[in-house]
């Protein structure tokens, strides 16, 4: 069997571009050892943390090195194992590389079960962004019943979760996207209480008339311009949930914004970042209890699958001009 490989060949500056990434014929796949198995890749995942990586600054987690094989969420099944842990056949993912084929070791992958929720929600609503969502408001944003919550980059992965489970809690929940569709989807199928499309309606007017009684809850996606009008109308004791800062990740200067520290003493409130890696230990009841949402219908979303791993770089790049309704995908092999 052959093997094809996405490699990262050149270090974005700004956006990135189709001459960061190269294609590579990569040969045989490797003969397993003892305890490892060949897995075949249905699923990939690409992520917007991932831009990080490829600047080659090093932060919670260790940079992509260049000429290497890219690496992130994969969904795909054992096609011959060494392992007692795993048969041929079974899915699994794992953080393994952007390849047809990967060699594991039972450590680095977990076991599916298809009859609890499609393959590919591992990925998304199941997986890394679904997790990220749960504890991030949770955990930090401790939501009650009747406070207002703000989440940006509401359409995609983590916050369409962040929204949906505030609604369980019976929160009140603005969503703010960047197109008619995504923000149709959000009040119409996700049942968001407003949304705001920030490329076309004024971002502060539209936070203070939907946001009558201030804001308890902010979860933080852009940064920005946006999370400065957002956090404007923070209530006293309010939570800022800080995930990702898409806005400036392909920035090549530093950005400077509002010295928002006065306001976060005069309101008691709290603001804190975080990693889904921080709540490790818990992972398999956040799954769980997310897996019971999603069969029981409580929780909704939507994947923009893209075909081919050679167009995994345009896929990922895509994320930064917003082409993605939920959680991004591509299709590297049939199930």
């Amino acid at each position: 069997m052959g093997n094809r490989s996405i490699l990262l060949v050149e270090r974005p500056n700004g956006m990135p571009s189709d001459k960061n990434f190269e294609l590579v014929e990569s040969g045989e796949v490797p003969r397993l050892n003892a305890g490892e198995v060949l897995i075949q890749t249905i699923y990939l995942s690409v992520d917007p943390y991932m831009r990080g990586r490829m600047s080659g600054r090093k932060s919670y987690i260790e940079p992509f090195a260049l000429n290497e094989v890219l690496s992130g969420g994969i969904v795909g099944q054992v096609i011959e194992s060494k392992d007692g842990h795993f048969k041929e056949g079974d899915y699994v993912e794992g953080r393994l590389g952007w390849s047809d084929y990967n060699v594991a070791k039972s450590h680095q992958i977990r076991k599916l079960d298809p009859s609890i929720a499609p393959i590919s929600t591992a990925l998304g609503i199941v997986g890394m962004p679904g997790l990220t969502a749960y504890f991030g408001l949770l955990d930090i944003g401790e939501p009650k019943e009747g406070e207002t919550v703000v989440v940006s980059g509401a359409a995609g992965a983590v916050g369409s979760t962040v929204g949906q489970i505030a609604k369980l809690k019976g929160c009140k929940v603005i969503g703010i996207a960047g197109t008619e569709e995504k923000c149709q989807y959000l009040k119409d199928e996700l049942h968001f209480d407003e949304v705001i499309n920030y490329k076309t309606d004024n971002i502060k007017d539209k936070v203070k008339e939907y946001t009558p009684d201030g804001v308890d809850i902010y979860f933080d996606n852009v940064g920005g311009e946006i999370s400065d009008e957002v956090i404007k109308r923070i209530n006293y004791k309010a939570r800022i949930i800080l995930c990702g800062q898409i806005s400036s990740y392909n920035a090549t200067e530093v950005e400077h914004g509002p010295r928002i520290q006065g306001l976060l003493v005069q309101k008691s409130a709290l603001m804190k970042g975080f990693i889904v890696g921080d709540y490790a230990d818990n992972h398999e009841e956040g799954l769980k209890q997310l897996g019971e949402w999603v069969n029981s219908g409580k929780l909704q979303y939507r994947e923009n699958i893209v075909e081919g791993l050679e167009n995994a770089p345009h896929a990922f790049i895509g994320l930064f001009k917003g082409d993605n309704l939920g959680k991004q995908l591509v299709k590297v092999s049939e199930d």
